[in-house]
């Protein structure tokens, strides 16, 4: 079953086993975040709070704490979902007559990707034109925060020329009633579409969903490449068309199935407010800065509206979940332009932006520099501080058998090279805010071509037919191990 609306997603989780319904009073203000940090570490269920304290709506934490959580939820393994962007990115352009014919039952499926406008949506069922925020459990989730905040929206933005839409994740921190800060690196889409506001001179229309489908919710903090739409990739995953709604004050569409809906703008006339500090994904406080205000001017809900929030902090945390996702659904486009590439590890300890293990097919010398530069080339790989990149048979997961190759196979004063380039803002390690080093490192077995003139070394291993013959006979030994 794929769960399309958080309703639905807790009946579902519930029938499973998945889901504890917590009926004690808790504070929004830490409490939540604890509690949800510890069932996290112990890979425990997903919390719904019914009793939270200063609010009449109940809060959804630890969603996507379990890979068989979320599979369960989107209705298919990660393995199914990386073949189905695979083989739609394989597709070959007909050749003849015969071939175009056999397309049409493809084709025709594709109209199950664009999403589909409907009116009476759930996420508008009730209406508010002077919202509250503080009428939400909106959660303060570590003691340094400077307030609460709002950690799992999706932010849609439009840009003003060419209507493309924009889906985000970027984090509000509430200012009051009506107003919270809008937290866009300067790299991501949001803030470009703010950018060209700014050079018009328009206000821009904003709206926030929170809740509804959980596949929604994930897209949001997927690095889709620019231009392709988070809600028609949707309709890809789900195979069927995602329901929209037009807003009630602007003319943004969003998720009909949200729980809840923020309608606002943000003036780009008006002066930047600091923002943080907040206890970010990579386990430091990331610093106050400016960023923009939004302005809510109206609240739209479901009746029964169920407030959904996760917690980040120093790694593993439930983003964790989310960052493997991504590496796995997104393999599939990077091989496509770069189809050397055998296989990608973004350990989660490295706060998925800070290292990439990549296992290549190497045809000729230098191979692994080509795919590095490569990699800094693309999207938000160009986080990346350092890549490391090793030949096919290498199993990249294993980091006991990386950290074996690394130290055997790299040269430091040979296989190791440094670059400049853009960074995460949320590095504070970087010579200057979003700029700083890189590190590129060839883990690969070096040839002749490349200046390597001693013979290399076969890794030590027992016949195959010998390791076979041992197994087959292994209860005669009596070894009980």
């Amino acid at each position: 079953m794929a769960c399309t609306s958080l309703e639905d997603t807790i009946r579902f989780l519930e029938a499973r086993g998945e889901l504890k319904r917590v009926s004690a009073r808790v504070s929004p203000n830490l409490e939540i975040s604890e509690i949800s940090q510890r069932v996290f570490r112990q890979g425990g269920p997903a919390l719904f709070f019914e009793r939270v304290e200063g609010a009449n709506f109940p809060v959804l934490t630890n969603l996507f704490g379990t890979r068989q959580r979320v599979e369960a939820m989107f209705g298919k393994t990660l393995n199914n979902l990386e073949d189905l962007v695979s083989s739609t990115l394989n597709t070959e352009f007909p050749g003849s007559l015969k071939e175009s014919l056999s397309l049409l039952p493809k084709l025709s499926s594709l109209k199950s990707l664009i999403p589909k406008k409907v009116s009476s949506p759930p996420c508008q069922e009730v209406v508010t034109r002077e919202p509250d925020l503080s009428r939400l459990p909106i959660l303060k989730t570590w003691p340094g925060d400077a307030g609460p905040f709002i950690t799992l929206p999706q932010v849609i933005t439009r840009d003003p020329e060419t209507g493309v839409r924009n889906v985000g994740m970027y984090r509000l921190q509430v200012f009051d009633e009506q107003s919270t800060g809008m937290h866009w690196h300067p790299h991501k889409g949001g803030a470009q579409h703010f950018a060209r506001y700014r050079e018009l001179g328009q206000k821009m229309p904003v709206a926030v969903a929170l809740g509804g489908d959980p596949l929604l919710t994930y897209l949001a903090t997927a690095p889709l490449p620019e231009g392709v739409d988070e809600w028609t990739f949707a309709g890809l995953l789900r195979g069927q068309r995602i329901p929209i709604t037009r807003c009630v004050t602007n003319d943004l569409f969003v998720p009909a199935e949200a729980d809840f809906i923020l309608e606002g703008f943000i003036d780009p006339a008006e002066p930047l407010k600091i923002e943080g500090p907040f206890g970010d994904h990579t386990g430091f406080y990331s610093p106050p800065e400016p960023f923009p205000v939004f302005h809510v001017t109206c609240l739209t809900r479901r009746r029964n509206a169920i407030y959904p929030a996760t917690v980040v902090g120093k790694p593993p945390m439930e983003d964790a979940i989310l960052g493997k996702i991504t590496e796995r659904l997104f393999l599939p486009m990077i091989q496509k332009l770069l189809p050397e590439i055998v296989d990608m590890d973004l350990p989660v300890h490295g706060c998925f932006h800070n290292f990439a293990l990549v296992s290549i097919d190497k045809k000729y010398p230098r191979h692994a520099h080509k795919v590095i530069h490569a990699l800094w080339g693309l999207g938000q790989m160009m986080f990346s501080k350092f890549i490391i990149v090793f030949d096919k048979e290498v199993d990249i997961h294993n980091y006991g058998e990386v950290l074996w190759r690394l130290g055997t196979q790299v040269d430091p004063k040979r296989d190791t090279f440094l670059s400049e380039g853009p960074t995460d803002l949320l590095d504070h390690a970087s010579i200057l805010s979003c700029v700083g080093g890189k590190m590129g490192i060839d883990a690969t077995r070096k040839w002749p071509d490349e200046g390597f003139s001693r013979p290399w070394p076969d890794v030590v291993a027992m016949p195959e037919d010998l390791v076979e013959q041992v197994s087959q006979r292994w209860k005669e030994y009596g070894i009980d191990a």
